[in-house]
């Protein structure tokens, strides 16, 4: 499975590099500053789009800046190893057996309008289900709509013993242009 591309055209980051930037260009950076700092996972410790990393680190114990910005490009390189690339998705969708747990992340609007074939709907019913009864090594492909939500959610079931769950690069909308020009595109009206 290829590397995604995101790795490649992400800027370097400096201390003036602001939240929202680090955050399009570092999907994992979020769960990345939780895990390590308890950045960002509450009231207290949030921060603000505009803010800059230096600001961010000042505020929160004066933490190494540069420590930070490794620690983010670190935890970005390991998150590309989740990724399934569009195109080897459609592959493996049309040569395994069984085929990939596909599990959709969006809204049911969105799912109804259109999915990936055999996906099922995100549920905690679903999840239970899978920590009852599937087999820690299959396949499991989870997706959104651009690919923001679902490594998260991919690092999650990987977390429980997983290993071999994916996140698609791009979500719904990278497999439509890259994978199956067929399948129908949609834009929610809150994204840029």
């Amino acid at each position: 499975m290829g590397e995604s591309s995101t790795a490649e055209k992400a800027p370097p980051l400096n201390p003036d590099t602001t939240m929202a930037e680090v955050l399009a260009c570092f999907p994992g950076a979020k769960r990345a500053l939780f895990a390590r700092y308890h950045i960002g996972g509450c009231q207290s410790c949030s921060y603000g789009d505009d803010e800059t990393l230096a600001e961010v680190c000042r505020r929160n114990e004066n933490l190494s800046v540069h420590e930070v910005i490794e620690h983010i490009e670190n935890a970005h390189q390991s998150d590309q190893k989740i990724l399934i690339q569009p195109r080897d998705l459609a592959e493996v969708i049309a040569q395994s057996h069984p085929a990939p747990l596909l599990i959709d992340l969006r809204t049911r609007e969105e799912f109804e309008a259109v999915h990936l074939p055999h996906a099922e709907m995100y549920s905690q019913e679903l999840i239970q289900q899978i920590f009852g009864c599937e087999p820690k090594d299959r396949l499991i492909v989870l997706y959104d709509h651009k690919g923001d939500r679902s490594l998260d959610a991919a690092a999650y079931l990987i977390g429980h013993g997983y290993a071999n769950t994916r996140a698609l690069r791009g979500g719904i909308d990278a497999y439509a242009q890259e994978a199956d020009p067929d399948l129908p595109r949609y834009r929610l009206e809150f994204e840029d």
